[in-house]
């Protein structure tokens, strides 16, 4: 009985050991952007198209359509740039042209949903037209 328990002891003690803890939840996406989400307080739920990602920076819904990958990463990589909606690394009027062309057509060329999102609520929408717009005028977001 005792050899049995402590075979249990030390098969516990091995899986604990060999159990890696992870800094980052990271999506790939279809269009090849890779997003990454800190791991700490993280929780996720799904529905039947989006996947919502909740941790200690907040909450923010990506369309399972759009993902491609999903992986635990020790390394932080990079999330895109808020508001550059065309993917040319930078925030301009541009980008409100492409979220236009994303809220009317549902895609436009290189646009990334996740940096369309600027207002954070979860969706693309008319209100993320208007908070891109007042951060181009004035560099700040709300």
């Amino acid at each position: 009985m005792k050899k049995t328990i402590i075979t249990m002891l030390i098969a516990l003690v091995a899986m604990i050991a060999s159990a890696e803890t992870y800094n980052y939840l990271k999506f790939t996406k279809t269009n090849g952007s890779t997003v990454t989400y800190s791991a700490q307080g993280l929780k996720l739920t799904y529905d039947n198209t989006n996947v919502t990602v909740t941790n200690v920076d907040g909450t923010a819904t990506i369309a399972l359509a759009e993902v491609q990958d999903m992986y635990f990463s020790n390394e932080a990589g990079s999330n895109p740039l808020r508001g550059d909606v065309d993917n040319d690394g930078q925030v301009t009027i541009s980008d409100v042209t492409s979220l236009i062309d994303y809220i009317l057509n549902g895609y436009a060329p290189g646009a990334d949903a996740t940096s369309a999102d600027v207002d954070l609520d979860g969706e693309v929408s008319i209100g993320d037209i208007t908070v891109l717009i007042d951060y181009i005028l004035n560099e700040v977001w709300p």
